[in-house]
């Protein structure tokens, strides 16, 4: 027999699993139609990314809209930076070589114009030896594909012929960059395999969880692309979704073998286990899907695209990470049948081993809650430390790892032309009344007046549209992109007056500025809202604030560590190398606001999770005590388990080529392996013993009956799998 579940949610998804369980075939055919239709899709019509930054209502995005409102601008354009080792690119055989060069890059489709070398324009550096041909595309940024980056670097041969180094630079040494290797990926999943070896100890039982987590991840990941036509989704929203549905998706799959196993070892028969299970492991599954899309959801409020868009994206990897494990898998469980245990390795342990160590933990927490306390304190407020002096930057080309395309390029560059090369800021600015000329006396004023701005190293000549009442002038600065001197200066540019005349500053590197203060500004609302909306819907599960609370609090130390040790690698340069950086790098301004809301969410499932065996023995002893070694003891090995794997699929990411990556990785790892650590194996369990019979206060309950005089009794019969209460 098992448990009875009451609640809306346990009896639909029992419901659910039974149809599962009764018409198998009808739901993994299903499956695999909707896996088919939407990888076709892709197949057909790709999966574009768009890294545009657009930021409404910041000074930029007007920039980029008057700028728009003049016509201004192709869809899109690259480079091909040339440089030579020895001698000038404008030597007569150079020359030569380069003129077919461009000659045969206009013949490549979707160039719609080659603007060559040329001192005179400012493409030739001042001592000859680098320079970079200008690429116009018919495309936006988004569409331009490796295919098409290689076939312009196929057409610079001539240059090569000639003893000319070419790289692709601009958005043709991002698409070049595009895809790589999924070392990160293989990593993850070699790993999880073999946790999953140890914790079913059966080859096909720690096959299932891998085989569903890449099935609906296949399918996600597949969504987000095709949505990719639609609407700007960033390069970086493909490989977050990929960290998130690997790790959710395993440990789903994870949650509900384990429970519907023990049910089974219980005498259940199969049938009965998967429902039953279904309606104690599914509900958990979707309290904690829940809890990630709530705290995603709380990006809403940043009020800014790159965030919303990440947000949606790795919620909709987690919404369909949950269908999957609820109509999914229980379709594959019923097919398996007994084959689910087949091909044994005999790695478990004898049953009921698997808390012992949990259990003496608990022990010693609990005999002694202010040693354990102060010393967790101690140790997580070390690992928090160096986020005091954590600064919101943005990242450049320049931080890429060495010998990329986008690396070796802005490299080239920056030596040649000087670091502002790689950032130019562009000035538009409103004329009223509209310019007559270039000759305007006004724009003249402008022209002086942003060259003479401190920080500027040259400013080109001004390019009027929309009959005069738009002008452009691109500014390089003295400093690169990601220098936060450069950030100044776009502060700098924006206050220079010229009567007539409406200055705005835009680009990249001025948008990523603005993003970078918005970000500071809103994380406040962000913190707040996603605490909130977690803490109510704790406070419903368990009808206890001052669980509730204490949950919400053990989130935010968790997160403060990740904050910690990501400011002392990057912004420190502390092991940096060991990334595969060369060196510190800023930490990207909105990286911190998502990892906030995504890890407030993955933490909470574990904290739920042990909550609820603990509650579950407070509720059958009134011990508070023995209920807080109960849950330890009865939550440690499957905890651990899916920590692991979600903590080596996270850090597996650390070996992606981009740093933005990276920092997600290793941030998501370390919070994850505290969580499963220091603050669910000391703190948790310190503060619970503690707090005693306040945990489970409740304003208005009636003083709780005197406990059960049998505590052992009592604790002997509650299941080691207890799940998580449902909403």
């Amino acid at each position: 027999m098992h448990a009875r579940t009451d609640g809306w949610t346990p009896r639909t998804l029992e419901r659910l699993g039974g149809w599962c369980v009764r018409r198998p075939w009808r739901v993994l055919a299903a499956w695999l139609l909707v896996a088919v239709a939407l990888v076709g899709g892709v197949a057909a019509f790709g999966r574009p990314v768009d890294n545009d930054v657009a930021l409404p209502g910041s000074d930029a995005q007007l920039a980029r809209d008057l700028s728009e409102r003049g016509g201004g601008g192709p869809a899109s354009s690259g480079q091909v930076v040339v440089r030579v080792d020895a001698g000038r690119l404008d030597e007569p055989d150079r020359r030569a070589a380069l003129e077919r060069t461009a000659a045969a890059l206009a013949e490549v489709e979707h160039v719609t114009r080659v603007d060559g070398v040329d001192a005179r324009a400012g493409t030739l550096s001042p001592d000859g030896r680098t320079g970079y041909l200008t690429v116009r595309l018919d495309v936006p940024a988004r569409e331009v594909d490796k295919a098409l980056s290689r076939s312009v670097l196929d057409a610079a041969q001539p240059a090569r012929d000639a003893g000319v180094e070419t790289v692709p630079g601009g958005a043709l040494a991002t698409a070049a960059e595009r895809g790589g290797s999924h070392t990160a990926e293989v990593v993850g999943l070699l790993v999880a395999a073999v946790v999953l070896l140890f914790a079913f100890g059966g080859l096909v039982a720690a096959v299932v969880p891998l085989v569903t987590a890449l099935f609906t991840l296949g399918c996600a990941l597949a969504t987000v692309g095709l949505a990719g036509h639609l609407v700007a989704v960033p390069s970086v929203a493909g490989n977050l979704a990929t960290m998130i549905g690997l790790g959710v998706g395993i440990d789903y799959a994870l949650f509900l073998i384990t429970r519907y196993r023990a049910l089974r070892a219980a005498g259940t028969p199969a049938d009965e286990a998967l429902v039953a299970a279904m309606g104690t492991a599914g509900a958990a599954v979707v309290f904690a899907g829940g809890t990630v899309v709530i705290a995603l959801g709380g990006l809403a409020v940043a009020g800014v695209p790159i965030l919303g868009t990440l947000g949606w994206t790795a919620g909709l990897v987690v919404v369909v990470a949950v269908l999957g494990a609820v109509t999914l898998l229980p379709a594959l469980l019923a097919v398996l049948g007994p084959r689910l245990d087949a091909l044994p390795l005999r790695l478990r342990r004898r049953a009921g081993d698997g808390g012992t160590g949990w259990a003496r933990q608990a022990e010693r927490v609990t005999r002694r809650p202010w040693r354990w306390a102060l010393l967790a304190g101690a140790l997580l407020a070390v690992l928090a430390a160096p986020a005091a002096t954590l600064t919101l930057g943005q990242l450049d080309a320049g931080d890429d790892p060495p010998g990329s395309a986008t690396r070796t390029s802005f490299d080239l560059l920056a030596e040649g032309f000087g670091p502002g090369v790689n950032g130019p800021l562009s000035v538009v600015a409103a004329v009223d009344p509209p310019a007559a000329g270039t000759a305007d006396p006004r724009l003249a004023e402008l022209t002086r007046e942003l060259a003479a701005t401190p920080g500027v190293a040259s400013v080109a000549p001004v390019r009027l549209a929309d009959g005069g009442r738009v002008a452009t002038v691109s500014v390089q600065p003295d400093t690169g992109p990601s220098d936060p001197a450069t950030a100044a200066l776009v502060a700098d540019l924006r206050d220079v007056r010229v009567d007539g005349v409406q200055v705005h500053v835009g680009g990249s590197t001025a948008t990523r500025a603005d993003l970078a203060d918005r970000v500071r500004d809103r994380m406040p609302w962000v913190i707040a809202v996603v605490v909130g909306l977690s803490t109510v819907l704790l406070y419903v599960a368990f009808r206890a604030p001052v669980v509730a609370v204490k949950a919400a609090v053990m989130n935010l130390v968790s997160i403060g560590a990740a904050y910690g040790v990501l400011t002392a690698v990057f912004s420190w340069g502390w092991g940096v190398e060991l990334t595969g950086l060369s060196g510190p790098v800023p930490v990207e301004s909105y990286v911190p606001m998502m990892l906030f809301a995504l890890l407030f969410g993955l933490s909470m499932d574990y904290e739920v999770f042990l909550l609820s065996a603990v509650q579950e023995a407070w509720r059958a002893t009134g011990d508070n005590r023995a209920a807080v070694r109960y849950g330890l003891a009865g939550t440690g090995r499957v905890i651990t388990s899916a920590a692991l794997i979600m903590v080596t699929v996270f850090a597996g990411f650390v070996l992606h080529t981009d740093p933005v990556i990276k920092m997600f990785g290793l941030g998501m790892a370390v919070a994850v392996a505290v969580d499963a650590t220091v603050v669910r194996g000391l703190l948790v369990p310190a503060t619970m013993a503690l707090l005693g019979r306040a945990n489970w206060w409740h304003p208005g309950r009636r003083r709780r009956p005197a406990p059960e005089p049998d505590r052992t009794e009592a604790l002997a019969g509650l299941s080691s799998n207890s799940q998580p209460p449902v909403v």
